[in-house]
């Protein structure tokens, strides 16, 4: 124990706790402080004889590191050193020291806030940046400043290798900060090649182990992003290691049993070597004995809620440097170490520096639950390293309201009674609510099932079935199922055993029929989650409708395709993608929903425009979300909502849906012209705004009293449009608007051209010999516009586009009158225009 590199600081660490409520140790890998620190810390004067708790961010962390303690005391398990983890407690009155996993902690400070007993609270490893474990500090912050005094404080240890430790110490109220320099022993990096993007990585981490394997000594750590990727690199090494006997290769990740856990930790046997191919469990706080080579992928697979569909989704992404200087530091736990990364140097340099903290990117229903229950309504009243996104926390919190778990009171929030029974229970609210209603229904065993079910990894093995009934099965007739997961079956066995020891102290309301059948699987789900009771779109397919409003389907060809309705337990797939991708879902008998869950039906009456038929439909419709349950036909409809209606199928489909007529245009062109001089100028317009987006913003001021008699497409050509619209120019504008904009202009010939106002400036197109004489530009609204003159040839093809006639005289008009004389020898040319009389023929007349 002398040798590992905490022991230096280990009394600078106790002086701290002694005089300081909070204190902060930074040490790196390897360095011994979830081994050595609470053993030193255990007699000091300060704790007073009073418990240490130890937090570890898993369970399997949280097992090894009491069965090290308790070696290291040389006791058994559940004496000096305990642990209470799911499923498993091993703790005696004797116990000083327990570890725990952070939602443990959670569950203690909610049964008792005042954490009776209890001297000092261990948070290590708090750089993974959990959620229990921020809420975790963030409470005990709390619990030390208002629940405990200075004859019995409660001292807070947050230890980390490669978090910012001046800023957790900033957070502590400038908390002393306690470094501990220098891994254990030195490791060696190596850097790989850049990998091309779709680049499977699997074939170079098999080469890599093969290489380790012939240059260096030891055993192996692996780190790949998850189960899967590990199955596949097992299936490839073991083929390419079958003629290598003396090595060994052992998976290790989260679902698998303690039993396949401690093999993949405990040290090969002599004379044999390991490879460990193991998930982000092996991290940290993790010995894996004999191990000094570790290859790194440099991937890690995590949940993210997705704020916009209501769905936590699996992901891989990269792992910050952070990350990948705590896997390097597996390989230097008990001598000098290799690490391999699968990535360059230059890609080392652009990583994240830091993992992002799981409370910036999850379901914080379980969060908002646990604040109401402390009677947090501000989560500003407390500390913490990243505040939790309002838009989440809020998300979370209307869930559970629709689940009657919360409801407002007064400017805050408030638990029902259901609620305080549902954070009693240790599962994503969700599931408890399913627990609840469900023994209420005496549905109680099958909702622990499915709730076990939902808690662990898919019990059947590489099936793609996505019925969940065919695991329910399994509980029953584990035989008939050979693609069946026996540890996992285990596991959830012993969960539906505890969930119902807790269920027992709730009541059975109503006992439905044959409660054991698979078949109510669906209405228990549709319990947990009502956002995702999903139905078929058409006839037939693999595409549903989600009551979220989402879209999921099933990546290949199912046998719940034949249900109509489904309510969906697991998705996966990217948030961009269309379509999420069914996992486990069961059927749901629609019947059920009026008669079982009359909350998640509401009515509203509708009046939806019907594409294919082109006619506006009127339904009192019965909707659960985003889906329709029941519609009926709408007879008595008030003509205020049918207009509105009518409007929105013209803003959707645009107001040239509507009868305009190129006058009508020109109309709409000539006030918008005379309006914008007007603000030109810096004052307001009498004109009223008739732009194109104007007009659809103010549908259902001007076109909505006309629609009475529009029940069809067709009819909307039926409208007197000028009719309609030269009401929204109130007198005098209309005798001003054909006195400022008129639609034409006479000549010098006599001749009413009309003006185009399509262009700005508009447009007067006329024959270049009827505007002999005139020296002066046309202009309009008050002098303040000149006309564009599109000045013709005697084919009507514009020989002169000018806003300035009379320089056009003086300037160009002589190379016009050569042009024009040679190709037009009869008509009239003379050589003074100003002084020429204007005419419509091709000479004037003598």
């Amino acid at each position: 124990m002398n040798e590992l590199p905490v022991q230096a600081v280990l009394p600078a660490l106790d002086q701290q706790l002694a005089t300081h409520p909070c204190v902060v140790l930074q040490a790196p890998p390897g360095a011994g402080k979830t081994t050595l620190v609470p053993l030193a810390l255990l007699d000091s004067d300060w704790l007073a004889g009073k418990k240490i708790i130890l937090l570890e961010p898993r369970r399997l962390a949280a097992r090894a590191a009491a069965e090290r303690l308790a070696q290291l005391l040389g006791e058994p398990v559940g004496q000096t050193v305990g642990y209470r983890i799911r499923l498993e407690t091993r703790v005696s009155a004797a116990t000083r020291i327990e570890v725990v996993t952070e939602g443990i902690l959670q569950r203690l400070l909610l049964a008792d806030p005042e954490l009776p007993g209890v001297g000092l609270v261990i948070f290590d490893e708090f750089h993974e940046r959990s959620l229990d474990a921020d809420l975790g500090l963030a409470l005990c912050l709390q619990t030390q400043q208002y629940l405990r005094d200075e004859q019995d404080p409660l001292k807070l240890l947050v230890m980390s290798a490669t978090l910012d430790a001046a800023a957790v110490s900033r957070l502590l109220d400038d908390a002393p900060l306690v470094s501990s320099e220098g891994r254990q022993y030195p490791v060696q990096i190596h850097h790989g090649s850049a990998l091309a993007p779709g680049q499977p990585f699997e074939p170079v981490l098999e080469q890599l182990v093969l290489q380790a394997l012939a240059t260096d000594r030891g055993s192996l750590l692996v780190f790949l992003p998850g189960a899967a990727e590990i199955r596949r690199l097992q299936s490839r090494l073991e083929t390419a290691l079958a003629d290598a006997p003396d090595v060994d290769v052992t998976p290790l990740y989260g679902d698998l049993d303690f039993a396949a856990q401690r093999a993949a930790i405990s040290p090969a046997p002599p004379g044999r070597r390991k490879v460990v191919l193991a998930t982000p469990i092996a991290e940290t706080s993790l010995t894996i004995d004999g191990v000094r080579v570790v290859i790194d992928s440099g991937l890690c697979r995590e949940p993210a809620f997705d704020p916009v569909s209501g769905m936590t989704r699996l992901h891989t992404r990269r792992i910050s440097r952070a990350a990948a200087e705590q896997r390097a530091g597996r390989a230097g736990r008990t001598e000098p170490g290799v690490c391999y990364r699968l990535w360059s140097a230059d890609q080392h340099a652009q990583l994240a520096a830091q993992s992002p903290a799981e409370i910036l990117q999850a379901d914080l229903a379980p969060l908002a639950l646990q604040l109401a229950r402390w009677g947090v309504d501000d989560p500003a009243e407390l500390v913490w390293l990243d505040p939790p996104p309002a838009a989440a926390l809020q998300q979370g919190r209307d869930l559970l309201v629709q689940l009657g778990a919360l409801e407002g009171r007064g400017s805050g929030w408030a638990l029902t009674e259901h609620g305080t029974a549902l954070s009693e229970l240790p599962m994503h609210p969700r599931l408890a609510h399913m627990l609840l209603r469900g023994q209420a229904l005496g549905l109680g065993q099958l909702a622990c099932r499915l709730a076990a079910i939902l808690g662990e990894r898919d019990l059947l093995r590489g099936v793609e079935d996505a019925d969940i009934a065919r695991r329910l099965a399994t509980f029953d007739a584990p035989r008939n199922e050979p693609a069946l997961d026996r540890g996992a079956l285990q596991r959830a066995r012993r969960l539906v055993e505890q969930w119902q020891k807790l269920l027992a102290r709730f009541p059975v309301v109503e006992s439905l029929p044959s409660p054991q059948d698979e078949h109510w699987a669906g209405l228990l789900l549709a319990l947990a989650y009502p956002d995702r009771i999903a139905r078929r779109r058409g006839e037939q397919g693999s595409d549903y409708r989600l009551a979220n409003g989402r879209s999921a389907a099933f990546a290949q060809v199912d046998s719940l395709q034949q249900q109509e309705w489904l309510v969906v337990a697991s998705l996966g797939g990217h948030a961009s993608q269309r379509n999420a991708r069914i996992f486990l879902a069961a059927a749901l008998d629609a019947a059920w929903l009026p008669k079982y869950l009359p909350e998640l039906l509401h009515q509203e009456q509708t009046l939806e425009w019907d594409g294919r038929s082109e006619t506006l439909v009127a339904e009192q419709q019965w909707r659960v979300g985003a889906l329709v349950y029941r519609r009926e036909p709408l007879r008595d409809i008030e003509p205020e909502q049918r207009n509105r209606a009518l409007c929105a199928v013209v803003r959707k489909q645009g107001l040239n849906l509507l009868p305009w007529t190129p006058a009508l245009r020109q109309w709409q062109a000539r006030i918008l012209l005379l309006r914008n001089l007007d603000l030109e100028q810096g004052g307001e317009s009498a004109w009223p705004d008739v732009s194109d987006q104007a007009l659809l913003d103010s549908l259902e001021q001007w076109l909505a009293p006309w629609l009475g008699k529009v029940t069809r497409l067709a009819h909307f050509a039926n409208l007197d449009l000028p009719a309609i619209l030269t009401g929204l120019l109130p007198w005098p504008l209309p005798k001003a608007l054909d006195e400022q904009a008129p639609t034409h202009w006479t000549v010098p010939t006599g001749s009413r051209i009309r003006i185009d106002y399509s262009e700005t400036p508009p447009v007067l197109a006329v024959r270049l010999q009827e505007m002999f004489g005139s020296a002066q530009t046309p202009r309009i609204a008050n002098g303040r516009m000149a006309l564009k003159l599109h000045l013709l040839s005697p084919a009507q093809r514009p020989v002169q586009v000018t806003q300035d006639l009379e320089g056009f005289w003086r300037s160009s008009y002589a190379e016009v009158k050569k042009d024009m004389k040679g190709r037009y020898p009869k008509h009239y040319w003379p050589d003074d225009p100003l002084q020429a009389e204007p005419t419509t023929r091709a000479k004037p007349r003598k």
